[in-house]
């Protein structure tokens, strides 16, 4: 199967256009097949996590005690920035897949860039809060994480491994999500912002000749495949979002707070300090206020 349309440029040179439309398929299979494993490794597989010691160890009672009922976890503008980012994510897959389902939507590159405008500016807006008024490195993948996560496949093969930490404010597989959209969402922003030149928008002047056939024919393989990409991606996030062991995370993203039973249950308070607690029981890596 060929994974790229090509076609003959007027010198005769084959250039790439764009991705074989197939691959939506085949992202919302994979995306579907992932469901269906996951959910029977869940329910006939899966062990109960084991930790290597109780998130509240080392603890005083005093410093538990100060732990706040509602443990504050997303701040308002990320809820807001998630909020506009997904609705904008979604706007601009189904304006950009339904028409190659047959599904005709009028004004589509219109209604496609104009999310992707939103899409571009909320993101900024997030690497400036992020940086500035979050933990920016809370979502990055630490030496912890790699080492529990050796951990966690040695004790599935059955080998002998000490058992994992509780995870910090974002579990592992949280921040690999993350990676994955980001490196997904940066190619379809910047190479979405270059396509724009070939429409008329009141933004940009139109100039389809800012580069070669060539160059132009990669840009949009690229920002199709980060395309279909996020088709597998939503439709994971989605599934993790709404099952039952996960949802006190999506709560979380609605209301801005967890309750201090999850807040233990699945956190480390040395990894991941919340307000409320005295300055022995918070590490050094962790200084800024939780977002």
């Amino acid at each position: 199967m060929n994974l790229i349309q090509w076609a003959t440029s007027p010198w005769g040179q084959q250039v790439p256009i764009h991705i074989a439309w197939s691959l939506i398929w085949v992202a919302a299979i994979a995306g579907l097949l992932f469901l269906v494993v996951h959910a029977l490794y869940v329910s006939i597989w899966a062990k109960k996590p084991a930790h290597a010691e109780s998130s509240t160890s080392g603890l005083s009672a005093a410093a538990i005690a100060q732990i706040p009922e509602r443990v504050p976890r997303h701040s308002l503008s990320a809820r807001l920035f998630h909020a506009i980012m997904a609705l904008s994510m979604l706007t601009l897959l189904f304006t950009a897949f339904l028409p190659k389902v047959g599904v005709q939507i009028s004004n589509w590159v219109t209604y496609h860039w104009i999310a992707g405008i939103v899409l571009s500016i909320s993101v900024l807006y997030h690497i400036f809060d992020a940086f500035w008024f979050q933990d920016f490195w809370s979502i990055w993948p630490d030496k912890i994480d790699i080492d529990d996560a050796g951990n966690r496949v040695k004790r599935a093969l059955g080998q002998d491994a000490p058992a994992p930490r509780k995870f910090a404010k974002y579990p592992l597989e949280n921040k690999l999500y993350h990676l994955a959209v980001m490196c997904a969402g940066l190619s379809v922003i910047v190479t979405g912002l270059f396509m724009m030149k070939r429409v008329r928008t009141p933004f940009f002047e139109r100039n389809p000749y800012l580069f070669g056939d060539m160059t132009w024919g990669w840009m949009y393989v690229l920002h199709g495949l980060a395309g279909v990409g996020f088709v597998a991606l939503v439709i994971t996030h989605i599934y993790m979002a709404v099952r039952p062991e996960k949802f006190f995370i999506t709560k979380s993203m609605i209301f801005g707070w967890m309750s201090r039973e999850n807040y233990l249950g699945h956190h480390d308070p040395r990894r991941w300090p919340v307000q409320g607690e005295p300055p022995s029981a918070a590490p050094a890596e962790s200084k800024k206020a939780p977002a």
